[in-house]
């Protein structure tokens, strides 16, 4: 079996059912079986051209695929764009550059999905947003232009907007791809944090193998067709990064704190 048939953390809330994803006749992922829990943080690896990338979007219901994806029971083939905003979140890899706008107003069109018909925000929306600020450290930025910031303080505007849409799961595309390596790891580390204090589900698609690994609950590594989905643990005890990444096996262990 190419992946585990239980979550791997928590209860499940995402599960991938025969999932297949590819470019034409080209098949990147086949007959995918597993699911994601809540409370996790999952890092997605894989080399480049391996498909993070159009997993993530097809999980995000916004790709092609074979099979089924659920989330909290629900098929995502099923639901309108409006329900699976209020299920999931996804961050993309692209930099927002909105100038004219705050950060209040960007980490408020997360609420988007509870609003009204105009999107006016009442009281407990603009208490959403205060809180997701106030959780990625930015509440001190509301006021402030985008313009101004760097990348490393609007991708945590991005995820405050994730966090203001209120979904149990999130979804982020490379992240990190824009910051230097202490913002790496200081914005993988506040996806920990929020994973685990907030409960949610967090699957990000990540280049860095060693933020992967001393950061994440479990890894979700593409092993064209297939996904191997395990704890971080099991995931280098199985020696699956080193075969995929370095076929001669010359990935120095203390890459991985080992």
């Amino acid at each position: 079996m190419d992946s585990l048939e239980k979550p791997v953390n928590g209860s499940s809330l995402m599960s991938l059912r025969g999932l297949g994803i590819g470019f034409g006749k080209r098949k990147l992922l086949c007959d995918v079986d597993t699911s994601f829990g809540a409370s996790s943080l999952t890092a997605l690896l894989g080399r480049n051209g391996s498909g993070k990338s159009t997993l993530l979007r097809a999980m995000a219901g916004l790709g092609r695929y074979d099979g089924s994806i659920s989330v909290a029971g629900h098929d995502i083939a099923m639901l309108s764009a409006a329900r699976r905003a209020r299920l999931m979140a996804f961050v993309s890899t692209e930099r927002t550059r909105i100038g004219a706008m705050s950060c209040f107003d960007i980490v408020a069109m997360g609420r988007a999905p509870h609003t009204n018909w105009i999107g006016r925000l009442c009281d407990a929306d603009i208490a959403a947003v205060e809180s997701a600020l106030e959780a990625v450290g930015m509440s001190s930025f509301a006021g402030r232009r985008v313009a101004s910031m760097s990348d490393g303080e609007c991708q945590r505007v991005m995820i405050a907007r994730a966090l203001a849409q209120d979904t149990p799961l999130i979804l982020m595309d490379e992240p990190t791809s824009f910051l230097d390596l202490p913002n790496r790891y200081e914005l993988c580390t506040l996806l920990a944090e929020l994973a685990h204090s907030h409960g949610k589900c967090i699957v990000f698609s990540t280049h860095e193998l060693d933020i992967a690994v001393n950061l994440a609950d479990d890894i979700a590594l593409i092993d064209t067709p297939h996904l191997l989905h395990m704890p971080v643990c099991d995931m280098l005890e199985a020696g699956h990064i080193a075969r995929v990444f370095n076929a001669a096996g010359k990935i120095p262990s203390e890459l991985f704190g080992m």
